[in-house]
């Protein structure tokens, strides 16, 4: 029977709280820096995202202390390139969203077959990035652009 590494289990719930928590202040931040016309509906999409992390950390948080561990005080790197362009925004954003993704797929890899609980958990957060991935690359793309701007459905 397979078992649960749950030192490896915590570790990965830990780095995801701390990965959530930075993109909380990550698109609080980015919500300060965008001006022009388009001003209003794009800060609102972005607060929505900070709350959206917010509520994802809280869940790591709950699933560390079900399983007897501690979360974490310390949150995910925050680096910034100073550029306030949308576009230069919103790229930031998904290479940060794309981190985030590897290390909830590192926690289903971990937890498959071990623990529905866990198992269900990563799935749902997997497929809630993924949308969220495309929902910034049709926002990268120019008006009338079907392609995909890149690489995020990887």
């Amino acid at each position: 029977m397979n078992t649960l590494n749950q030192t490896k289990v915590l570790e990965l719930l830990n780095r995801i709280l701390e990965l959530e928590l930075a993109g909380v202040v990550r698109y609080t931040h980015y919500s300060f820096m965008v001006f022009g016309y388009h001003r209003i509906p794009i800060v609102s999409w972005m607060r929505a995202q900070a709350e959206e992390s917010l509520a994802h950390a809280r869940e790591a948080g709950e699933l560390i202390t079900h399983l007897g561990g501690h979360p974490s005080l310390g949150i995910g790197p925050l680096l910034e390139t100073h550029k306030h362009d949308i576009g230069d925004i919103l790229r930031e954003s998904l290479e940060h969203e794309r981190e985030t993704l590897k290390v909830y797929k590192e926690l289903l890899a971990e937890v498959a077959g071990k623990s529905v609980l866990l198992e269900e958990y990563a799935r749902r957060l997997i497929a809630s990035e993924e949308l969220h991935q495309g929902e910034v690359d049709k926002m990268l793309r120019k008006p009338g652009d079907i392609k995909t701007y890149g690489g995020s459905h990887e």
